[in-house]
């Protein structure tokens, strides 16, 4: 798993076995978590077609859905996949914040 793009405190873009990935920085309330979905064909032709500005749109949409709460209606329900790639996203963060550094001194 690899960094391909952030926002900082709004998500991460991954690629993975050549899939992508965005995981969304949330709260609900004073609880903050994240919420990481692989792309579907529908949000890789919009990020194709959009960059940047369309996953920021897609973090936000993410996060007021909030997919977590019990109750909730939030066509994102049922797609994190956080759990499953914690570890190697949280690898592929420090690596890519390394070479960022790497490359500022």
């Amino acid at each position: 798993m690899k960094v391909i793009d952030s926002e900082n405190w709004a998500w991460f873009l991954f690629e993975h076995e050549g899939k992508m990935y965005l995981d969304a920085n949330c709260n609900m309330s004073a609880f903050g978590y994240t919420y990481m979905i692989q792309l579907n064909e529908e949000e890789l032709k919009s990020y194709k077609a959009g960059g940047r500005e369309y996953l920021s749109r897609l973090a936000h949409d993410i996060h007021y859905s909030v997919p977590i709460a019990k109750n909730t209606t939030s066509i994102y329900k049922g797609r994190d996949v956080s759990r499953q790639f914690s570890q190697l996203a949280s690898e592929a963060v420090e690596t890519w914040r390394a070479g960022s550094s790497a490359k500022n001194t």
